[in-house]
């Protein structure tokens, strides 16, 4: 099993791509481009998957993350994609991911400082 660290970064450098993706973007120009959604929805898949693959102790050392939201949302991007609803994904991109992005660079400074 990879280190709790590892998990986390991947979780910080998908955010990061998703603010580059969708950088200068509104929620209209968004829906309308299938390629920014298809690439943020993958990186969100990538955040559900390394969130999912922390162990419940760690997550359970962590509730200001909505650990269960991120799992389920990707659960449902992946195996149930065709009811994807990109208005929510342009609200979990722009709003969420940002402040998720935060709570898990603390948790990195927090649980594995350098």
């Amino acid at each position: 099993m990879r280190r709790e660290e590892l998990y986390l970064t991947d979780m910080i450098e998908a955010a990061e791509a998703i603010e580059q993706f969708i950088s200068g973007l509104d929620r209209d120009s968004f829906i309308d481009n299938d390629v920014v959604r298809s690439a943020v929805l993958q990186k969100l898949t990538v955040i559900g998957e390394a969130a999912a693959r922390l162990p419940k102790k760690f997550r359970g050392r962590h509730p200001e993350v909505e650990w269960d939201d991120i799992i389920a949302f990707r659960n449902i991007a992946v195996h149930a994609y065709f009811a994807v609803a990109w208005p929510i994904v342009w609200v979990t991109a722009s709003q969420e991911v940002p402040v998720l992005k935060n709570q898990i660079a603390k948790i990195l400074a927090t649980e594995f400082p350098t």
